[in-house]
């Protein structure tokens, strides 16, 4: 008796087996306009192991199998250890492997002139695989910058962290190949407040070293090797590393209380630490953490920037490679005048995401160009504010273009769509990035120097830009003038001038279709924020330009 075998058709294949790097336009326009061609040639494999079914599995099933904790061992010891399952390890493996890391420190140290425009590409490219272990990947490349407060710590742990080398396991650092950081900063009483933290840190030495007591409400990740934390001292608050394992083999006193069951990935470990004895160097002075430490938080703020991209940008490839394989009444949904529409309005928000987001990595690039610093010190919390806010909405209407399908586990598309408002909180919530752009602005006049200017270089090339940058001229002063209302504007500031800041991107470097979609609707005065509701311009190919090709 035969089985009959039954194919099933309207259905789209799996998107596998393209490469995310070179179907990505505007992501390779912008490294070769902000790098070389060498840099996007060095991308090449990257890009097209991120889009394997291989890849695609592994981020899978790393979700499938969350980490578990184990505080004991057989015979009652503490170990506090955090078993993943192996895909986690496969993925953790060649991002550290692509030089996502720490090495661009090391690189840009040795000349090499585009390091960090590299490794945000690579950094976007590569989170199409899986959102979840980009923590430890974003800590451990963060976490230099605030190291080389003091030289003696940054050139101790720089080499381990820039190592392209996966060496996971709690063993003591010098046996290592490679190592991976961490940052505790939030506690359960402040949260965003770390200036109310209560972690007690009590000198042990004249060496620079204490011994902290308290706790830390987040810690990613804490099978990393070291940490950096904020505790309270007689100074005020201060910045510690702990190191995981101490320099005699012995594990530090580190305490896993329990994994946080959150929103999002299933696939990292985010954890609560208790510490009471636990050994920590002083990382600049007493009273000085946050200004230490804000290296590290410009940083992770430009990744999650780069993360919130990425998951935009998987986001619209699925739903158009969708709509380009699925059919009704007559004709693919890519070509129904209504659903280009709605692309299109997506594919407009990547794009203008992925201008931005490598913009910021070219300054990064440039740390010694006052324009470039200055720029970066805006554009930075201008960015985490615009983009990482625009995410949830842009990846649920993305959702939406899948239909039923799209509300499936396999389709990957609830993953993306549990992960998108991570970044909008990590690392300073909206609030606190809208605040800071204000603070950005009353201290550091060249700040809004830079923004004009950088602005300024696309004026003449789109009227509405024009006129949208008189307009936020205008609110700034208003704004200014009313102290009483500065606070209460702060989030339709920061959003108008990055949604102009990313304009003008795209008037001077962008598609013609592309940027004269996103002045019409972004920067228009009738725009309510409503995806699918473009008044014209040339949609077809802004869908085509972002659909990717196998």
């Amino acid at each position: 008796m035969r089985t009959e075998i039954r194919v099933t058709t309207n259905q789209a294949p799996p998107l596998v087996g393209h490469n995310v790097v070179t179907a990505d336009r505007a992501l390779a326009e912008a490294v070769l306009r902000h790098g070389s061609p060498e840099v996007l040639e060095d991308l090449v494999a990257l890009g097209a192991e991120a889009g394997s079914a291989e890849a695609r599995e592994h981020g899978q099933l790393a979700n499938e199998h969350s980490p578990r904790l184990t505080p004991y061992d057989r015979y009652g010891n503490r170990i506090d250890e955090v078993v993943f399952h192996p895909s986690w390890h496969w993925l953790m493996k060649r991002a550290v492997g692509h030089g996502l890391g720490a090495a661009p420190w090391e690189q840009q140290d040795a000349g090499a002139e585009h390091a960090h425009l590299r490794r945000a590409a690579g950094f976007m490219a590569w989170s199409h695989t899986e959102p979840g272990h980009g923590c430890p990947i974003s800590m451990t490349y963060a976490a230099v910058p605030a190291l080389r407060a003091d030289d003696a710590i940054a050139k101790e742990w720089t080499p381990l962290l820039a190592s392209t080398t996966y060496d996971p396991g709690v063993r003591n650092p010098a046996e290592k190949l490679g190592a991976l950081a961490g940052m505790g900063m939030t506690e359960k009483q402040g949260g965003s407040d770390v200036r109310a933290n209560i972690t007690q840190a009590r000198p042990t030495a004249t060496d620079g070293t204490y011994t902290l007591h308290g706790h830390k409400w987040f810690t990613s990740a804490p099978m990393n090797d070291v940490f950096l934390v904020l505790a309270q001292t007689d100074g005020g608050v201060t910045c510690f590393v702990v190191p995981r394992v101490l320099a005699d083999g012995t594990r530090n006193q580190l305490d896993v209380v329990r994994l946080k069951d959150k929103l999002g990935n299933r696939s990292n470990a985010s954890s609560e630490l208790e510490m009471d004895g636990t050994v920590a160097h002083r990382l600049g002075d007493e009273g000085r953490g946050v200004r230490t430490i804000i290296e590290m938080v410009a940083a992770t703020r430009l990744d999650c920037v780069l993360g919130s991209t990425g998951l935009m940008r998987r986001a619209v490839s699925e739903a158009s490679w969708h709509a380009a394989h699925r059919s009704a009444f007559g004709s693919t949904l890519a070509e129904k005048p209504l659903m280009q529409n709605v692309l299109a309005d997506l594919a407009v928000e990547s794009e203008a995401a992925t201008a931005l987001a490598l913009r910021l990595a070219t300054a990064v690039d440039r740390l010694h160009d006052p324009h470039e610093a200055a720029l970066r010190r805006i554009a930075l919390p201008l960015a985490k504010f615009w983009v990482c806010k625009r995410t949830p909405a842009m990846v649920g209407e993305a959702l939406e273009c899948l239909g039923g399908n799209g509300y499936v586990e396999e389709s990957v598309m609830p993953l993306l769509y549990r992960e998108a408002p991570l970044n909008s909180v990590w690392e300073g919530s909206g609030n606190v990035n809208a605040l800071d752009v204000l603070r950005a602005l009353g201290r550091e006049p060249e700040v809004l120097d830079a923004w004009i200017t950088e602005v300024g270089r696309a004026r003449g090339g789109d009227a509405r830009l024009d006129r949208a940058i008189d307009d936020v001229l205008a609110m700034l002063g208003s704004l200014m003038g009313d102290p009483a209302q500065l606070e209460v504007g702060a989030r339709r500031l920061a959003g108008r001038m990055a949604a102009v800041l990313q304009g003008s991107l795209l008037v001077r470097f962008g598609p013609p279709e592309v940027a004269d979609v996103f002045c019409a609707s972004r920067l228009g005065s009738s725009y309510d924020g409503t995806y699918g509701a473009l008044a014209g311009g040339d949609l077809r190919a802004i869908v085509e330009r972002t659909t990717p090709v196998v």
